[in-house]
């Protein structure tokens, strides 16, 4: 694999995921699914009435679109277009990489209440948004 294959891209599929990858987050951690067992987690609370800062939400739609663009170039460099294959991916990349690198990061991380919760919530969200990417990139030809 080269980094020539970002030519290959289906771009547009790569923004549409990258915007799901994200809105699942919203998703994901607000008070609708997991954000108050999160925020529990790490030991962290919003201020009362404050506008978070820009960057609570730049941030994490940088990395969103990085791991979409990571995930387009695998899905592109294994031939993977097929929504079977694309389980495969986002399985391997999503459980594989996203999951055990957090898992090791909360495992190690004494700092935090409840940190395997924080690693099952995390990960959790990176498992699912990356099998999203795969899908749609597989099937987006």
């Amino acid at each position: 694999m080269s980094f020539s294959v970002l030519g290959d891209l289906n771009w547009l599929a790569v923004l549409v995921s990258a915007i799901a990858f994200f809105a699942l987050g919203g998703l994901w951690y607000s008070n609708l699914l997991f954000g108050k067992q999160w925020t529990k987690a790490v030991g962290w609370e919003a201020p009362e009435g404050e506008k978070p800062p820009v960057t609570l939400y730049l941030m994490p739609l940088i990395t969103c679109i990085v791991t979409t663009i990571a995930v387009a170039m695998l899905a592109a460099a294994t031939g993977t277009d097929t929504f079977g294959e694309a389980i495969v991916l986002g399985l391997v990349a999503g459980v594989g990489l996203a999951g055990m690198a957090l898992l090791v990061t909360g495992f190690f991380d004494p700092k935090k209440p409840q940190p395997m919760v924080w690693v099952a919530i995390t990960s959790g969200y990176h498992v699912v948004g990356i099998l999203i990417i795969s899908i749609i990139m597989a099937l987006w030809q």
